[in-house]
């Protein structure tokens, strides 16, 4: 990775399924629920992968906004994940097998007219985690120690 490129560093002892995450001066924490083995000591991954694309989404419309002038008063964003039978949605390429499912409700604050509210949420659309979550990603693993 080079100094251009922001880090983050997840930790684990290991022993249970909390984990430390670092990024930068900032420190959070991840979990499992404790029905599901966990502590419940932080969100789980999903619920930091929801919270990555709702934050995205709302700092998006309000740089938008702030940049054409628009009364904005503030963005709340709602999400929900699920896996959905392929069969079952009308709007997926995939045939067959589950897929993931995101609902993202976006409520708009402020004295907007109809064309501004439609163009922020048309614009929602340009988050950049928007569109690594809906685009081909590659993720290449390998171990710190270069084996494997």
């Amino acid at each position: 990775m080079s100094e251009e490129q922001k880090g983050v560093v997840v930790h684990g002892d290991g022993e249970g399924f909390h984990q430390e995450i670092f990024v930068d001066s900032h420190r959070l924490a991840a979990d499992e629920p404790e029905e599901s083995g966990g502590s419940g000591r932080g969100p789980d991954p999903y619920d930091l992968l929801l919270a990555s694309l709702g934050a995205c989404t709302s700092i998006t419309i309000t740089m938008y906004a702030q940049s054409e002038g628009l009364p904005l008063q503030g963005v709340t964003t709602r999400l929900q994940h699920s896996n959905v039978h392929a069969e079952d949605c009308a709007e997926c390429e995939t045939e067959e097998g589950k897929i993931d499912w995101i609902e993202l409700h976006i409520e708009l604050d402020g004295p907007l007219s109809d064309e501004q509210r439609s163009q922020l949420l048309e614009i929602a659309e340009k988050c950049p985690v928007h569109q690594t979550l809906t685009s081909e990603t590659v993720i290449r693993i390998e171990s710190a120690d270069g084996s494997g």
